[in-house]
């Protein structure tokens, strides 16, 4: 088997497919309702120093009012009106329980810098900017450095306690169709099992985003769900993902840039932005793909581990 040469992937990308939106979003949010009047919403934009905020009725969200629509509405002499009749209704949101990843990959299709952030009940719990991702990634990196060091040992210390020609760990992952609350716990198992047998946080990172966005496609596109297998040795790891859902037309095609044949209920609730098989080939050594429409897809991947260094000796030091 030929490699390519090892990608790198940064903590910040690995922290955005581990973290969910309610770990880095803001839980303190100004609100106004569909009876506040212009006048009263220009007040809380100035005490605030904010540009909009959502409007909520009973405590779900129903609309979005920003410092646009309070200028245009200014231009028009209409400042005697009130909120529900110059909010936008077609409200673009997160959910919760969603990873990082959702918030940045619908940050970038529709250009927005802040969205209102729901639970399943389509209740206000929250909101998130670009500037709140990045502080909660910082902080989580602050957090998380000592532990790392703290549980990482080396894999050469479990394998070579057994006797064995070639020794291997299998693990197998049943995933659920469109169960996206559960989308993403196989892939941080994986990614434990590697931490945990020693494997260096690069490649924990790789194969993590990797993995969750093989059980993402699993999540999104199939009707009966599939299965992940993971075979990890100590000089590779192997993941292949398999399903006997509606199978890929054009496999050439899917791996291009934002193509996606998620539906676009899926799209609207940021799923499926084309970028998944894209991802996992700057992730992995080597990618194969096969697909038959109505019969399945076969996704293969590979990770090459580098044999350890060997240990500096005092006179290399000198």
């Amino acid at each position: 088997m030929t490699y390519s040469s090892d990608p790198e992937v940064s903590r910040f990308q690995e922290l955005v497919y581990l973290l969910k939106i309610e770990d880095v979003m803001r839980r303190e949010v100004s609100t106004v309702t569909p009876g506040t009047s212009l006048r009263e919403f220009k007040e809380v934009l100035r005490l605030k120093r904010i540009s909009g905020t959502p409007v909520l009725d009973s405590g779900h969200l129903v609309g979005i009012i920003s410092l646009e629509d309070l200028i245009k509405a200014m231009e028009a002499g209409e400042m005697d009106t009130h909120v529900g009749e110059r909010m936008s209704t077609c409200v673009e949101r997160l959910y919760a329980d969603e990873p990082v990843v959702q918030a940045v990959n619908k940050m970038a299709r529709f250009g927005y810098g802040r969205f209102p952030v729901v639970d399943r009940s389509e209740k206000l719990v929250g909101i998130l900017t670009r500037g709140d991702i990045l502080r909660g990634l910082l902080r989580q990196i602050d957090v998380n450095y000592r532990e790392e060091e703290i549980h990482r040992y080396r894999a050469s210390h479990i394998f070579e306690d057994i006797v064995s020609n070639r020794t291997s760990l299998m693990l197998r992952y049943q995933i659920k169709a469109k169960d996206f609350g559960g989308g993403g716990s196989a892939s941080s198992k994986i990614k434990r099992a590697i931490e945990r047998l020693g494997g260096s946080p690069q490649i924990a990172r790789r194969v993590g985003v990797a993995a969750y966005e093989a059980e993402m496609n699993l999540v999104i596109h199939t009707t009966s769900g599939g299965e992940i297998l993971v075979e990890i040795q100590p000089d590779q790891v192997y993941i292949m993902a398999l399903d006997h859902g509606p199978g890929i037309a054009d496999v050439e095609k899917a791996v291009r840039p934002g193509f996606s044949t998620a539906p676009e209920w899926i799209r609207e609730m940021g799923f499926g932005a084309g970028m998944g098989l894209l991802n996992i080939q700057h992730s992995a050594n080597e990618m194969k793909l096969e697909s038959t429409v109505g019969e399945g897809t076969r996704l293969e991947i590979w990770f090459r581990i580098p044999p350890p260094e060997p240990p500096v000796q005092k006179e290399d030091m000198l």
